[in-house]
């Protein structure tokens, strides 16, 4: 039991809680510096080498890449213990629950998480966020959809299904499970702002119902994926020309 604890705990600071630890620590640096939340940006996928396109995509690559080792990490665990990791977080084949579900998830939540996000900017709980920021270059739009297939894949394999079966292994209770997953979630969203975390903490807990209802990470990750690819990929299309995006 102390084993699986500690393996939790490695797993969780090589990935998502190293993230939620710097997500406060940049929380705080906004709040203490000069000028309200609201006028102070986070910025997301940002150049990496801007004078330079092909080491710039290079880098971009990379840092998609190595995102993902945590996730084989953490399958590596579930294969040892309990085993079939993949069958485990229903992740054996392709079902058209999977995308439909996912489908479905992502109009349930991306409409209300634009609300949230715009009234709490309004209202200084939030940042103001760019969530592209590449140059005019042709792989930019491919980049960006890799980007949000990557965070969806860390995110839900992670804080989802590799933390909720490992906390129900410890006999954590149901709630107890849900709340955790929730929380870690909005926690490292917490460089955006308060309205983030809330927003962020109320779709951990559909995601984790979800899958303690049916097993299966993939409608979270195809909702992921697509909440992001309309983010990153719409705000770089169209945020010349909604300027309240800005």
């Amino acid at each position: 039991m102390e084993q699986r604890r500690s393996e939790v705990w490695l797993v969780l600071g090589v990935s998502l809680g190293q993230s939620a630890v710097y997500s406060v620590v940049s929380l705080i640096a906004k709040l203490t510096a000069a000028g309200p939340l609201n006028q102070q940006a986070s910025r997301m996928n940002t150049s990496l080498a801007p004078e330079r396109p092909w080491l710039d995509l290079t880098y971009q690559l990379l840092r998609i890449i190595f995102a993902l080792v945590p996730v084989l990490l953490a399958m590596h665990f579930l294969n040892r213990d309990p085993g079939g990791a993949r069958g485990l977080l229903g992740l054996d084949r392709p079902r058209r629950f999977d995308f439909l579900g996912g489908t479905a998830l992502a109009a349930a939540i991306g409409l209300p998480g634009l609300g949230l996000y715009y009234v709490g900017r309004e209202l200084g709980f939030n940042t103001t966020v760019v969530p592209a920021g590449l140059p005019d270059v042709w792989w930019a739009v491919p980049v960006l959809i890799l980007a949000a297939a990557q965070n969806a894949v860390l995110e839900e394999v992670i804080v989802v299904g590799y933390l909720v079966t490992r906390l129900r292994e410890l006999a954590w209770s149901v709630p107890a499970v849900v709340v955790a997953s929730a929380l870690l979630r909005g926690s490292y969203h917490l460089y955006q702002g308060f309205g983030a975390f809330v927003g962020n903490a109320v779709m951990g807990v559909v995601f984790a119902l979800v899958y303690l209802r049916y097993r299966r990470i993939g409608p979270l990750i195809v909702a992921h994926t697509l909440l992001d690819v309309v983010a990153f990929v719409g705000y770089a299309v169209l945020a010349d020309h909604l300027r309240w995006l800005q």
